[in-house]
């Protein structure tokens, strides 16, 4: 499954890579996260893993996070390994104007297992989760100036 979602931020660009760019502010606008811990290598550097432990609902989700490209505002992807997902992000951001940026996230998920089923019968769930990220990001990012 494949898609992509994007949102203006009303802020500079340089603004909203300083944001987004540390891991201290992923608990601020990713509320169920749980835990970031790095594994190996530099964290936010091409090859470095890191391990995210989430709360959702009832649920705990662990991913690996695999840093795979850096060259911010451009393009930031990674991996994010869970149990049954496999999820591939690439994120770009866009300067609009001196006080606007846009944020363009494309995903890509593949499916094992029972996640299969529950990707097939809810793949707007995946897509809702994604926009819910972003647009959490944005009110974070525009309060903090």
């Amino acid at each position: 499954m494949k898609y992509s979602t994007e949102i203006d931020i009303n802020l500079p660009i340089d603004r909203v890579i300083e944001l987004f760019d540390d891991p201290d502010n992923l608990k601020k606008w990713q509320p169920g996260l749980q835990s970031f811990e790095a594994i190996s290598g530099t964290p936010g550097q091409p090859g470095a893993k890191s391990r995210l432990r989430f709360k959702m609902g009832n649920r705990e989700v662990e991913m690996i996070e695999t840093v795979t490209v850096r060259n911010l505002p451009d393009e930031f992807s990674g991996t994010y390994e869970a149990k049954g997902v496999f999820n591939i992000i690439k994120n770009s951001f866009i300067p609009l104007s001196s006080n606007q940026t846009k944020w363009v996230s494309e995903q890509e998920f593949q499916f094992s297992g029972i996640m299969k089923f529950i990707a097939f019968f809810m793949p707007g769930a995946f897509k809702k989760q994604t926009f819910q990220y972003l647009q959490q990001f944005k009110e974070f990012a525009e309060k903090q100036g």
